[in-house]
């Protein structure tokens, strides 16, 4: 009987264990397709799930960071979602492809379309929403985007806190980006580029070198066979006169 009881209690310990780990972690967040590397572009998906069990997430709004303002942003198209990309001047303007840049984005927001009862995403379900984002920051390791997710009964759920290393998780924690280093081969490209031109030129002058060389040699001994032949043509002829 008490090793029943014990059981049991375990059992409810695990699966209350299992319910606080699904609520922690079930917030908007953002992860890359691929890798995020410095001083790169990316594509990068906000995943937003449904906390509520009586209501639908209709409105989605990404806040982007000033610090390390990002001049490209390109969201893809979602079915059932309206998109809107809101841009601000920056009181610092910068320089990107040798082009001075005077604005930034600040704001990307999806809101929901369609029959008030099948539209944005129900309970249980989650959505995800595609960016390309760049030039990304090479001065930085991390990128946080604060998010407000917003539901049908006029719930407002606000993730904006940051993360702190060595920290318990925030109750509402901002989604963040982790950037990764620029890929060994990136800088290196066109160094790259010109040194394989370079190689392919000698190995081109080379080539050429070794056909002249041989087409010479060819040349001289169809030069001296031919020679060869008119001397014993020569000779021949001189002994049929003679006869």
């Amino acid at each position: 009987m008490n090793v029943s009881r014990i059981a049991l209690a375990g059992g409810v310990a695990a699966s209350t264990v299992l319910i606080l780990a699904g609520t922690a972690s079930a917030h908007v967040s953002v992860q890359p397709q691929g890798e995020a590397a410095k001083g790169g572009y990316a594509t990068v998906n906000f995943k937003v799930p449904n906390e509520r069990d009586n209501a639908s997430t209709t409105k989605v709004e990404v806040n982007f960071p000033t610090d390390h303002p990002l001049a490209s942003v390109m969201p893809q198209a979602v079915p059932g979602w309206d998109i809107e990309v809101t841009k601000s001047k920056l009181d610092k303007p910068l320089e990107m492809h040798g082009q001075k840049i005077n604005e930034a984005v600040s704001k990307v927001t999806w809101t929901a379309t369609g029959d008030k009862d099948a539209r944005g995403i129900r309970p249980g379900d989650f959505q995800q929403f595609p960016l390309s984002i760049g030039q990304l920051p090479e001065d930085a390791d991390q990128l946080v985007f604060k998010a407000i997710q917003t539901y049908d009964n006029k719930e407002v759920v606000r993730w904006i806190e940051e993360p702190k290393a060595g920290a318990a998780e925030p109750e509402s924690p901002a989604p963040v980006l982790a950037l990764t280093a620029p890929a060994t081969g990136e800088h290196g490209s066109s160094a790259d580029a010109k040194g394989a031109g370079a190689a392919d030129k000698k190995t081109t002058v080379a080539s050429a070198a070794s056909s002249s060389d041989t087409t010479a040699r060819v040349l001289g001994i169809v030069g001296i066979v031919i020679g060869v032949a008119g001397v014993a043509f020569g000779v021949l002829a001189g002994r049929r006169r003679t006869a």
